[in-house]
Formats: structure tokens, sequence, C-alpha cells
């Protein structure tokens, strides 16, 4: 079964500095229809002005992942940690009993669009820990896992049985994703087109697939998404 969740039927805040779009509920934004699948507890698409950002605040018991679509965004953390992360690169922090954080835009003339992911964790109490993924030189496959329990093929290491995988797809190339039947998988598309078991999505477009063996994708016109992949 797919369940689409258009890009238009998200909820949506703009605050000058800030235009964000929220797949599930998210601060101001409730839906009750809409408030998480699985462990996937938010997906926001962000487009942060130059120059702005989060001031530092406080999470815990929450695995965070950041996907930066364009742009750069600038990270700190209170485990020590302070990188700039690029177009194409996840950054993971987990949460765990406590951490602090600011994420910032450091480009003066350019926004950055990322995706901002929250995932529930396996369990409550872990330390606080960052990772990184970043493509390896010449890397361009269709599918390439980012995030996964183990931190296998050099994927983040995150705190739940699930596992992110970045989609790139064009033209007349097919992929196809195996599902276990205990299994669920959201595909959100951030670029371009694609189609999900023949299901048309256009970019910021979600689409829940449960009781599937297989999703297949294809139709696609320079399409980037994420595939998440969820017990």
């Amino acid at each position: 079964m797919l369940t689409l969740r258009p890009s238009a039927a998200r909820g949506h805040a703009d605050h000058g500095w800030l235009d964000t779009f929220h797949t599930f509920s998210f601060a101001d934004y409730h839906d009750p229809a809409h408030l998480s699948f699985r462990s996937l507890r938010v997906i926001n698409e962000d487009r942060v002005a130059p120059g702005q950002g989060f001031g530092t605040h406080p999470h815990r018991d929450m695995e965070i992942l950041t996907y930066i679509v364009s742009g750069r965004l600038a990270h700190k953390d209170s485990i020590g940690n302070g990188r700039e992360i690029a177009a194409g690169q996840l950054q993971a922090m987990s949460a765990g009993t406590g951490i602090t954080h600011s994420e910032f835009n450091p480009s003066r003339t350019d926004p950055v669009h990322l995706l901002q992911i929250w995932l529930l964790p396996d369990r409550r109490g872990h330390t606080p820990r960052y990772a990184e993924w970043s493509p390896r030189a010449g890397e361009n496959p269709a599918l390439t896992l980012l995030a996964s329990p183990d931190g296998r093929d050099g994927s983040a290491a995150i705190h739940q049985d699930a596992r992110l995988y970045l989609v790139k797809l064009d033209g007349p190339a097919t992929v196809t994703h195996p599902l276990a039947p205990s299994r669920a998988t959201w595909l959100q598309l951030m670029r371009g087109k694609l189609a999900v078991n023949g299901q048309p999505l256009t970019a910021g477009d979600g689409v829940a697939v449960e009781g599937e063996a297989r999703l297949t994708l294809d139709e696609a016109t320079g399409a980037e998404a994420l595939l998440f992949d969820l017990a």
C-alpha cells in the first residue's frame, strides 16, 4: 500500500530568515493524521537565509540527521564538534542524555537548503555522539547507504533499526529495493521527478509504503530523494 503525502499538504511557515515545510507535526503545526511514521518523527525541509540560523538549543533522546541539498551549514555542539557541511553531505547527531548545538548558514550571499530529520532512538539514555557521511571521490550510484545501525559501508551510525539511503536517478534507469514483510519505507523527494511503484512524485512529495515486497523507482527526471527503510 502506498500513501502519498503531497508537498502542498505539508505544514508551512515563513519566518523571513527561515522558510520551512513540515511533513509531520512540528512546533506550531499540528496535524493528528500526520504525527510520525514508525520511528520517523520529523522531516522538515528548510531554506535558511544567508547569515542566519538556529541559535544554541538543547535536545535529548533523539537521532537528528541533517542532509544538505544545496549550500553550506556550520554546526557547533556541546561535545566539541565544530564542523561545516556542504551539499551532498549528511550529519548525524545522537542527542542521547542531552546535547546543545547551533546551526548557521555561513554564506553572506546564498541560502542553504536542507532536510532536518528526527528519528526516535531504540532506547533512552544513549551517550551523545556525532557522525557524518560524505560521498567518496567519483561516487554517484543510484542508491547509496547514508546511515545505519552499525555504520556499515561507511555510513553514519544511528541508534535505531533504520537505514537511510540517498537516491539519485535520471532517465530510463530503474532501481529496485526489497522490503521485508515487517518493514516499511518512506521516500522523500527533494528534487526532480520520480515514480515509486507507479506513483508519480514531484519535488517535495513524500510517500509511505507498507505491505509491498519491493520498491521500484523509475521514470526519473533529475531525481534526488531520501529513502528510509524502517522497522
